[in-house]
Formats: structure tokens, sequence, C-alpha cells
């Protein structure tokens, strides 16, 4: 169905709803790459203003990406909440974004009615500071052994990761960031290679620190998931099961995965029993299903949703996204990644999701860290779950630049924010932290003690 919209004088039209999605995006060096952006500014307010005044409804009628083309389509329409979306059905694209923002919508009541492609329209109208308010009212709360995204807290994944996978050098890290209070989201590596027998001993490593030192939270080896479907096989202690998700089924067959695949994956983890139902990590980002030519000229910002909605289809305990991993080609400096993360977290949230974020930026993108540190203020504000903690904040592994645990002392301390509870009780009870928000001097006695007493 065509769609169009006349500004001052001036007639536009978009051919169909990807085409609106695509024309009311803000800037993007991805979507102009692939040729879906507005050509400039005037056709971009055209869009934007055609896409408020589009009922809701429409969306279960019209598919941005063919059901029958699709897996990743068939997931999100067979599976709509109607019961759920009934509240809102009467509404308009703006009508749910200004009741959003007046507070006549809970969003926790919304989350499984909205489709992925909702969620994306509503945030391409929102300014940023509407992105922050919505995100802020959205509360969802997950557990394995820490309970996360509760109001007043900000949880960090340790993030150890070593070029060679080198097991002193990764617990130099790792034990730098329990110093500084990281770690009670997950502490996960990203392995150098996808080596069954290297993953395994990684997951040894750190199923034996949580376990000798009774640390309440949840450990991961990033590597692809049929890896960790047989290192369940051959008896490893997995925690949770990683996998980086994208919104089209073409692009998550690039990824090596299939909505099959990853519901067999949570299936062995569950019978493992090691922490409850949650139990599944998901990876994300802006441009992915752009690089492997499966976007179906849809923009990214669109598409990132709906690998939201295969990431709620499983229950995950974590979700991110990395918003400017993947390069300038896609996001191609700091106000691009900056807004780009802003809207990733709140139609994360807005879908029921438990978002982290990696505020990153690769080295050749147009970037520095005075813009990580924007992004990173204005999420913690917005409540987001969890960011990344990593030495330094220089990812010498994957050779890009993230936040640190410095930085996740400093947002906790500003903004009044706290561990998770169990994780924050047990970093007391080993005297990392001298109250609620006080860092211990040095290596404290309690846990020094227990160091010494390991094997």
């Amino acid at each position: 169905m065509a769609y169009t919209q006349t500004l001052g004088g001036e007639r536009f039209s978009f051919a169909d709803l990807r085409s609106l999605l695509a024309k009311a995006s803000p800037r993007r060096s991805g979507d102009e790459l692939a040729g879906v952006a507005a050509a400039n500014a005037r056709e971009r307010v055209a869009a934007q203003l055609a896409l408020a005044e589009l009922p809701l409804k429409r969306f279960l009628s019209e598919a941005v990406v063919p059901y029958e083309a699709d897996e990743v389509t068939r997931l999100i329409v067979d599976t709509h909440d109607a019961a759920a979306f009934a509240p809102i059905a009467h509404l308009t694209v703006g009508g749910l974004r200004d009741a959003l923002l007046a507070g006549t919508v809970d969003p926790a009541q919304t989350a499984s009615g909205l489709t992925p492609e909702m969620a994306a329209a509503v945030t391409k109208l929102c300014r940023v500071q509407d992105l922050l308010l919505i995100a802020q009212r959205c509360e969802v709360v997950t557990r394995f052994r820490s309970t996360l995204g509760g109001r007043g807290r900000l949880a960090t994944r340790l993030q150890p990761n070593h070029p060679t996978d080198d097991e002193t050098g990764i617990a130099a890290s790792l034990l730098d960031g329990l110093l500084m209070g990281a770690g009670d989201a997950v502490i996960g590596i990203n392995p150098a290679t996808d080596n069954l027998p290297q993953v395994m001993r990684l997951l040894q490593l750190l199923d034996a620190v949580i376990a000798r030192h009774e640390i309440p939270t949840q450990s991961c080896v990033l590597t692809h998931v049929t890896t960790t479907i047989e290192a369940i096989r051959r008896g490893a202690p997995v925690d949770l099961v990683f996998q980086s998700i994208a919104g089209t089924e073409g692009a998550n067959i690039g990824f090596g995965i299939t909505l099959a695949l990853l519901q067999e994956a949570r299936e062995a983890a569950l019978s493992l029993q090691r922490g409850g139902r949650q139990l599944m990590y998901f990876e994300t980002g802006q441009g992915s299903a752009l690089s492997s030519g499966s976007h179906h000229g849809c923009d990214q910002q669109t598409l990132e949703c709906r690998a939201y909605g295969v990431a709620r289809h499983f229950d995950p305990l974590l979700v991110n996204s990395v918003v400017g991993f993947i390069g300038p080609e896609y996001l191609f400096d700091g106000k691009q990644i900056l807004r780009a993360g802003l809207e990733d977290h709140c139609a994360g949230k807005l879908l029921g999701l438990p978002m982290g974020v990696d505020v990153c930026f690769t080295n050749h993108a147009e970037a520095d860290v005075d813009d990580l540190d924007s992004l990173l203020t204005l999420l913690c504000t917005a409540g987001c779950h969890y960011i990344m903690g990593v030495p330094g904040s220089d990812d010498i592994m994957l050779g890009y630049q993230s936040t640190s645990f410095h930085d996740a002392l400093a947002m906790r301390r500003l903004l009044g924010l706290r561990p998770a509870p169990e994780f924050e009780a047990w970093l007391q009870r080993v005297g990392i932290f001298d109250g609620p928000l006080a860092l211990a001097d040095g290596v404290p006695e309690r846990f020094a003690a227990l160091l010494e007493a390991s094997p």
C-alpha cells in the first residue's frame, strides 16, 4: 500500500510500509549505503509525519519482509499477543508515542502486543529526551544467579578477553574487574577461536572461579551456538548460551543459525539445571542484515528491532546492542552511534527485553571517548540494564573501544545506581565494597584471604 504526505506544498510518496519506515529514520550511513534513506531532511520529515498518523493495526496486515519468505516474519506474526495489543489497538504510531510519554500506557502490559516494527516506528518519532523518558518507564527484570534490571541498578558484563586466550591474562583481567565491582550481569569471554577444547577450558576456568568464591553471577563463553551445544553434550559447565542474531532469516543464516537451532540450544542448556529458565544471551547491532546482503530493502533500525523479536521469543537473561562495533559503513560517527544506541535501548525495552548496550566504536569510525561518555551517561539515566566492563576500555582481542570498569563506577556514583542486589551483598561480604557505593582501597583483606586459599 502506498502512502503520501504533503509538506509545504510539496507532495511526497512512499511505495509501501517498508519504504515509509526507512525514509522516516534519522540519517544513517548504512541506510544511505543500502539506497533506502530519505533523499533529504524534507523527505524525512514528511515520512515522519505520515508515520505518526499511521494506525498501529496497519502493521498487522502489511509485512516489511514477506511472510512466505522469512521465518522471522512468521515468528512475529504467529506469536503476536492480540490480548496485550487490545488496549492500544485504537492508537496511531504518534498516539502511542504520546501515550507512552504521558504515562497512560503501561509498557509492561503492552510489550508482547507490540510488534518489532511498531517499536521501531515509535522510536523514529522520538527526540533524544523522549527515548530516555520512555525507556526509563520500562522495567524488565530477569534472573539467573543474580537479579538484573531492577530500578536503581546498573550491572556490568566483566569482559576479560585475551588475544591468545591465555588463562593467566584472563585471570588478571577478571580479578581487576571484580575488585572494581564489575561482573554482576555476566563474566563473559569472547574466545580468540571457536576451538571446542579451548572453549571448554575457558568454561571450566570461569566455573571454578565462580564456585570457589561463591560469586552470585553467571558465566558465558561467547562462542557459536553449535559449539556451545557440543560443549554441553560433553559435560561442560555452561550457564548462558550466547549467539549473535539478526532481523531476517537470511541474515541469521549468515550467522549460521535458524530459530530451530536456537531452540535446540536453549533446551540443551535447560537440561543442565544450573540457574533457572532465563539463560540465553543475545547480541545484535544495526547493520548486520545489510552487511550480509539480507536486508530486503529495509532500514537498519527496523531490522534491528526484528532481531529483538527473535530474542523475545527465547526469554533471554541478557540482550545487548553492540552499537558501534560493525563500523562506520553503518553508523558513521559519534552522533549516529549515540542516536542508534538510544533507539536500540528504548525499542528493546518496549518489547519487554532486558536491554544492555555495548557503548563502543571501532578505531576507524569518526568517534572518540567523549562520544562514548555522552551515550553512556544518557543510557544510564534511561535505566540501561548493563554495560560492558573492559580493562582500560580497550579490548585488545576484538580491537575496539568500549567502556571500562571505571566507567561503571563513575555512573553508579554519579546517578546513585547500585549493582545487582545479590552481587552487591557479595561485594560487601568479601570487603570489595565498603558501604553501598564505596570502593575499598587496594585488595581487601577478606578477599585477599580467599585468593590466597585458592589452589
